[in-house]
């Protein structure tokens, strides 16, 4: 289990051309838009990032992320328990037109100055392993299948004309 913090800035091209590794805890309250999206988390996510160049000679961040998050059922809204775990494999780029020239199974991370805070890419990440929609277990869940149907939505749907020019003749008919 890993116990140290991770750093917030690094100097990645330094990093890859040492081939280093960095290992730490990124705190998942620090990440507002994560927050956001899923509500204030508590905890840590562990990051495992390798700095690398590659064949070509480009610098890459490749690395491994897992956090344990509550997020609300979609059914009855009450939190659970949910783990994300997303693999990345960046290309760092000094400037937005070279992203283009990175393979297509890297995504180009800026460096500016060459300087990369480490918070916004993981906090991305995270975001972008969210999933769409989460439900509880039906036999876990306070909300039965029972409560989510409505008999009477569905008497007025086959109520509705089988039509959907019905209501255009109609409004012929009147002029």
């Amino acid at each position: 289990m890993l116990t140290t913090r991770l750093p917030k800035q690094v100097e990645p091209y330094k990093l890859a051309a040492n081939r280093e590794r960095l290992e730490g805890l990124a705190a998942l309250d620090a990440m507002p838009r994560l927050g956001e999206e899923i509500g204030a988390q508590h905890g840590d996510c562990e990051v495992r990032l390798s700095f690398d160049i590659d064949t070509q000679g480009r610098r890459l961040m490749d690395g491994h992320l897992l956090a344990h998050v509550q997020m609300p059922c979609r059914r009855c809204l009450e939190l659970m328990p949910v783990t994300l775990e997303s693999r990345i494999l960046l290309g760092l780029v000094s400037d937005d037109s070279l992203a283009g020239e990175l393979p297509s199974d890297y995504e180009p991370v800026l460096v500016e100055n060459e300087q990369l805070n480490l918070l916004p890419v993981v906090e991305d990440e995270l975001i972008l392993s969210l999933p769409q929609v989460i439900y509880h277990d039906e036999a876990d869940c306070a909300v039965s299948r029972d409560q989510l149907e409505s008999g009477a939505d569905a008497d007025v749907s086959e109520q509705r004309s089988t039509s959907p020019f019905e209501v255009l003749r109609n409004l012929k008919g009147k002029l």
